[in-house]
């Protein structure tokens, strides 16, 4: 039997209070460090490997990874299984509840996460995707700029989660509201029918939400989120993480998972559009809904498909975490991101390969 220190089982048993609901479970041998490096014999590969993503366009190459079988057959003969969330909070809890081992997540609830674990509890591992934001409102709302959303009932997707996060750090920082009460956690997929309602005004949304509230909706694009608040007009907004204890116990799962994710970013680098199909399909299948003519193809416009975790990203979102109330210090990044897997399986991949299944 594995033992946790006493800090580890304090945290353990404040994981059901924290949200987004961390926790220092141990899944594995903590002495080992996070490139996997251990001085005794390698642990036996896990029987299952599980995947946490969304049905986003953000979460692209976890949603064409998994339908195109690409990551069920790189961790063969392991056991390949997935659960799809709405944001980030839930799939942190799932991580640190041991429900998943490897997610697709935002830098918000990263951060949380690294935090109320004392830098413990997570690792970011790869980047993912940049931008991918817009903030869209109702039609009939007569919102026109990002100053018109003072006071206007603002959806974001779940509280705690990267776009709340920045919502929430807008209006309060920024157009000087004494507090951010006008910002109401909604589903994406319920966004939609609430805005149809009139019971929501706008809504900061990653894509294809944003994209789809246009289409469908009517909803006017009042921003990209990358344009107004980042300076450098780049963050990166999905990154690929996993537990200190899975990375140090199955590094050699770790990177086949990541040569997937490599072989996918590398695809839709190169050409997007070459893919909308296929990805279309994979996220018809998650919803049970297709997506409208036209709104995949514009929403992967929005997005830019990247390996680099953008370290200046968490530095920034965790100051905005801190100055909204959602974190009790600014960020301390030390221990949080490790790419070294990353680039062992970068160095070792050569030219990009072909997909499993051809779109």
């Amino acid at each position: 039997m594995i033992l946790l220190s006493p800090h580890r089982n304090a945290l353990l048993a404040l994981s059901l209070l924290l949200l987004p609901g961390v926790c220092g479970c141990d899944r594995g041998d903590a002495a080992n460090t996070g490139s996997g490096a251990s001085g005794g014999a390698a642990p036996a590969p896990p029987a299952e490997v599980r995947l946490g993503y969304f049905g986003n366009v953000t979460h692209a190459q976890a949603a064409l990874g998994v339908a195109s079988g690409d990551f069920a057959n790189a961790v063969a003969p392991a056991k390949f299984s997935t659960k799809v969330f709405n944001a980030g909070p839930s799939l942190i809890e799932a991580l640190f509840s041991n429900n998943i081992d490897i997610g697709y997540v935002g830098p918000g609830p990263a951060l949380s996460a690294h935090a109320k674990s004392h830098g413990e509890g997570i690792k970011v591992v790869a980047g993912a995707a940049a931008n991918g934001v817009l903030i869209v409102a109702r039609k009939d709302s007569g919102i026109k700029t990002l100053k018109d959303l003072t006071g206007r009932k603002l959806a974001t997707p779940q509280a705690g989660n990267t776009q709340d996060i920045a919502a929430r750090w807008y209006l309060t920082k920024q157009l000087g509201q004494k507090d951010a009460n006008n910002v109401v956690a909604i589903a994406n997929a319920e966004q939609q029918g609430m805005m149809s309602r009139g019971e929501i005004d706008a809504a900061w949304t990653p894509e294809p939400w944003g994209s789809r509230l246009i289409k469908e909706n009517g909803a006017t694009l009042i921003a990209k989120e990358n344009d107004e608040l980042w300076p450098s007009k780049k963050f990166v907004l999905t990154v690929v993480v996993t537990t200190p204890e899975f990375l140090a116990r199955h590094p050699d799962t770790v990177k086949k998972v990541l040569g997937v994710h490599v072989q996918w970013t590398q695809r839709l680098q190169d050409n997007p559009t070459a893919y909308s199909a296929q990805l279309g399909e994979a996220l018809f299948n998650l919803s049970g809904k297709r997506l409208p003519p036209g709104v995949l193809d514009a929403s992967l416009k929005n997005v830019e498909f990247t390996l680099d975790p953008l370290p200046e990203t968490f530095q920034t979102m965790g100051q905005w975490a801190y100055d909204v109330g959602y974190a009790k210090e600014p960020a301390k990044l030390e221990g949080l991101i490790d790419t070294t897997l990353l680039q062992q399986v970068k160095g070792s991949s050569g030219a990009t390969s072909q997909p499993t299944t051809r779109p």
